[in-house]
């Protein structure tokens, strides 16, 4: 989907190449380094939704799950009907962050090759030899738009770069280049032809975020906008290294461990047949949540605390961040198909139903 065709784009401006700003000097003494990098990581997030609201209108919700889950270091899927703008909301924050983009469509007939790249013979000074081609994995931040269109072994190929950071052509293994993250698009309405996401697979995904149509006042305001004249171009406000710095940064955000323990609770009550399982898990859940929906939800609410100017991890961060982390990883049976029980109503039973700390 391209800008122009969606509704929710605003026509783009000339293309303008924006210099990437000059990343600050950082202090030689490591704390007040890490006082430095806190005010930015503070400062962003209203920065971040400024630029982005030169061609995004609402979705504030999508758009702050996103850049948790960047920060993070982690890979989002985005599930959204077709039109709201996924691909421009994807390739705008790679331009804020100045973060090489590549999109990949993909389709039923796509092999892994075309994804990680492919040797060729070359003809040089008079010899031959096989070199490798870089495929379009081969950057910092991928679009895998509409991956639930292509078959199983084509979807596998994400799987190493995305656990990994590398890819393996000819029994060579190629880095890729960091930050590397995928954020991948499914269209829900449309099952004919598509290929549901392994479990293995979606379990590698931190986010599942779900965009939904917007109110009435926005789609005004994106109707205006898209038939007026061209808006301003973004702009880069952090780089490549920023961003790895912020990495390293969110993971020593400190939590209680009454707080991490709760997560993991939370996580473990979505299984069913378990010994502290809630009645209504066992009725209605097939397969829960790993031990890597304790992770996410740990260092997502780590990242949000940054975002949200504090220096510790609340309740509220985690919990906020119970409905993407776990909407992906918990399988609901036939029986809450005949319950008309979404995945969500699930995950707010569990937020009520497993207790919460007293001291939080």
């Amino acid at each position: 989907m391209s800008s122009l065709d969606s509704p929710y784009a605003t026509p783009p401006a000339p293309p303008v190449s924006p210099a990437a700003p000059a990343p600050p000097v950082l202090p030689a003494d490591p704390k007040a380094a890490d006082r430095l990098l806190f005010e930015r990581l503070t400062g962003s997030q209203a920065r971040i939704r400024s630029e982005l609201g030169k061609v995004i209108v609402g979705q504030q919700a999508v758009v702050d799950q996103i850049l948790i889950a960047l920060l993070a270091g982690g890979h989002c899927l985005i599930t959204g009907a077709p039109g709201l703008a996924k691909t421009l909301l994807v390739k705008s924050i790679a331009q804020i962050l100045d973060l090489r983009f590549q999109r990949i469509q993909f389709t039923p007939d796509l092999m892994p090759a075309d994804i990680t790249g492919t040797e060729i013979l070359q003809e040089t000074g008079g010899a031959r030899r096989l070199a490798f081609v870089p495929g379009p994995i081969f950057a910092n931040l991928i679009l895998a738009d509409e991956i639930n269109r292509t078959p199983p072994k084509t979807q596998a190929a994400l799987l190493e770069a995305m656990q990994e950071h590398q890819v393996t052509a000819a029994g060579v293994r190629h880095q890729l280049e960091e930050p590397f993250f995928v954020l991948a698009t499914q269209n829900p309405i449309e099952m004919e032809g598509t290929y549901p996401l392994p479990e293995a697979q979606l379990d590698r995904f931190m986010f599942n975020v779900v965009m939904d149509y917007l109110p009435e006042d926005d789609e005004v305001r994106v109707v205006t906008r898209t038939t007026a004249g061209a808006g301003d171009p973004i702009q880069p406000l952090f780089t490549g290294p920023d961003v790895l710095e912020f990495h390293r940064f969110v993971r020593q955000v400190p939590v209680a461990e009454e707080l991490a323990r709760y997560a993991v609770r939370l996580a473990a009550a979505s299984r069913p047949r378990q010994a502290a399982t809630p009645d209504f898990i066992t009725h209605w859940v097939t397969w829960g949540a790993g031990t890597r929906a304790g992770q996410f939800l740990v260092l997502g609410a780590k990242a949000r605390a940054l975002l949200h100017g504090r220096s510790h991890v609340s309740l509220e961060d985690i919990q906020t961040l119970a409905l993407p982390v776990l909407r992906h990883r918990i399988l609901l049976n036939y029986r809450a198909e005949a319950d008309q029980v979404r995945v969500e109503d699930v995950i707010q039973k569990l937020l009520e139903s497993v207790k919460a700390p007293a001291s939080a």
